[in-house]
């Protein structure tokens, strides 16, 4: 609690009042009380995860097909080995082939399937080498291959941060409760090929190879919703090398998948992008919005007029652009800056789902890490609090059906604000405090 004999109530103004405020829920969030969260939070999560799977067969004990996501994948890969990759972005196609996956676990019993293709027949074609088993052992394949790419991610960021290397357990802890990896889990997302070319990058800039970092960013065109922010901050921040080897990077994904799969299919895929509201739409009902975590659907959680959402979507994106590019213009640590790209591709994002924000997990392991390295710094203790609230918030976003506001979107643009402010003020002391800079 505050120590009210530290507050003049005749003096102290609102700025002291809440940063006290702020400091006493930093100490309250001490390792010990964080270490119990999140074993509570694991056993809950993982608890249900467990009860809700154990039934026999595809469908879960919600009636849910197991590892939904992936369904539509698998099916493409399908589709692309029988020579039909013309039907790939056919909806009706899709629906029919999902019916006949779906119905050899069922005696051929007819089940509402809608689960659009979103990716680029890319995606497919990578996946292929899965069509030869049944959908189950091929879900189970992927999600067991993407977990432990998660952990390489998780591992390779952590390793060079100094101060939470003392802190293996709790940090591997943390990592099994983070929420958004539940829900990668169940629906059996791509979100870890995301986070894998976020991590790829930072690795990359970390060590000076501005060009690669490049190359992994712009591998992120299989989910090109994340390429909306980050082509345009490097290109106001001149970061040319970066910002080319992206370019080269998406360029030949698209290339070559023009290519191997021709005009018709390429011209069908960037249809289903230019509609891709509408598709979401159709198949996930009106829950779309209550998972999703970006400042479009916040805006559209908010605002009942679909225009003026989209007007304030807009607005802020621009100044979310802007704070995001003065940071990685500035000389802050690299773990300040690419905290804020990585922010700001995750704000403007207009299809961001909960299992996307997989990819803040670099940005949570460098926060972590430079607020025990720089806990003296006058905006450490602001950084602890929002740094646990983007943790956890992503498990309350359901409640945005009753509340229409999605907590986590604030919380991650006063992230970026705190960035900024950082950025301002950085000298030369709190630079050199970072490990490997860049």
């Amino acid at each position: 609690m505050i120590d009210e004999q530290k507050i003049d109530r005749g003096k102290a103004g609102p700025t002291q009042v809440a940063s006290l405020w702020v400091e006493s829920a930093a100490n309250w969030l001490n390792p010990r009380r964080l270490r119990a969260q999140a074993i509570v939070l694991a056993l809950c999560m993982w608890g249900v995860c467990a009860v809700d799977f154990a039934t026999p067969g595809l469908f879960d004990r919600a009636g849910n097909i197991k590892f939904q996501d992936f369904l539509p994948l698998y099916v493409s890969a399908r589709l692309i080995v029988e020579g039909r990759a013309s039907a790939l972005y056919d909806q009706h196609a899709i629906a029919d082939a999902m019916q006949a996956v779906v119905g050899q676990s069922t005696n051929n019993e007819r089940t509402h399937v809608l689960l659009p293709n979103l990716y680029g027949p890319q995606v497919g074609l990578f996946l292929v080498p899965l069509a030869r088993f049944s959908f189950p052992t091929a879900a189970r394949i992927w999600v067991g291959t993407s977990l432990l790419i998660f952990a390489a991610c998780v591992y390779l960021v952590w390793k060079p941060c100094p101060a939470l290397r003392l802190h293996p357990g709790f940090v591997a802890l943390s990592a099994i409760a983070y929420p958004p990896l539940f829900h990668f889990f169940v629906r059996a997302q791509t979100s870890v090929l995301a986070l894998a070319c976020f991590t790829a990058a930072y690795l990359a800039l970390r060590g000076d190879h501005r060009w690669w970092a490049g190359i992994a960013l712009g591998f992120l065109i299989f989910k090109p919703q994340f390429l909306v922010a980050i082509p345009l901050l490097l290109l106001l921040s001149r970061a040319w090398t970066t910002l080319a080897g992206l370019l080269v990077s998406a360029g030949t994904q698209l290339i070559f998948a023009r290519i191997y799969f021709g005009s018709i299919v390429m011209h069908s895929y960037f249809d289903t992008l230019r509609h891709m509201s509408r598709v979401i739409d159709a198949s996930e009902l009106s829950l779309a919005p209550i998972q999703m975590h970006s400042l479009r659907s916040f805006f559209s959680l908010l605002v009942p007029w679909p225009e003026l959402a989209l007007a304030f979507y807009a607005l802020s994106s621009i100044v979310i652009l802007a704070i995001a590019t003065s940071v990685w213009k500035s000389s802050a640590p690299l773990a300040l800056r690419f905290s804020a790209l990585t922010l700001a591709a995750v704000l403007i994002n207009p299809h961001l789902f909960v299992y996307d924000l997989l990819v803040l997990v670099p940005v949570l392991l460098l926060l972590a890490n430079w607020v025990l390295t720089n806990a003296s710094h006058p905006s450490s203790a602001v950084l602890h609090v929002l740094t646990y609230l983007a943790f956890v918030l992503p498990l309350f976003g359901p409640l945005s059906r009753w509340t229409h506001l999605q907590l986590s979107v604030p919380v991650f643009t006063a992230l970026l604000w705190v960035l900024w402010r950082c950025s301002v003020t950085a000298s030369h002391k709190l630079a050199s405090n970072e490990f490997g800079d860049v």
